[in-house]
């Protein structure tokens, strides 16, 4: 498992700018992330979705989200999500950790 207080970092730098994580927050350019987890892909409320992402048909756990964050355009082709991705697996680890504490709160 990951640290979460490394992942709150790597969330700032990485994704704050194009996501939230508090309930009831807007979209930005990505949906709001929260509770996210459990959920399948392309169902935040409100949020235009890809045909892509909404068809992938997984359910974010750490597992999907492990893979999907090395490189979200490889796991979900035709994704609008132009992040490139987080090759270090210790740094996918700790934003996991960080996602499942922020997002369900």
């Amino acid at each position: 498992m990951g640290d979460a207080a490394k992942g709150a970092k790597i969330f700032k730098t990485k994704c704050a700018q194009c996501h939230t994580l508090e309930a009831g927050a807007g979209h930005k350019q990505g949906p709001n992330l929260n509770g996210f987890f459990g959920r399948k892909t392309g169902q935040a409320a409100g949020f235009a979705y890809s045909p892509a992402n909404i068809s992938k048909g997984i359910t974010w756990d750490d597992d999907t989200l492990f893979e999907y964050l090395l490189n979200p355009k490889k796991y979900i082709p035709g994704t609008k999500m132009v992040f490139a991705g987080i090759k270090s697996e210790g740094e996918r680890r700790d934003l996991i950790a960080y996602l499942k504490e922020a997002s369900s709160a």
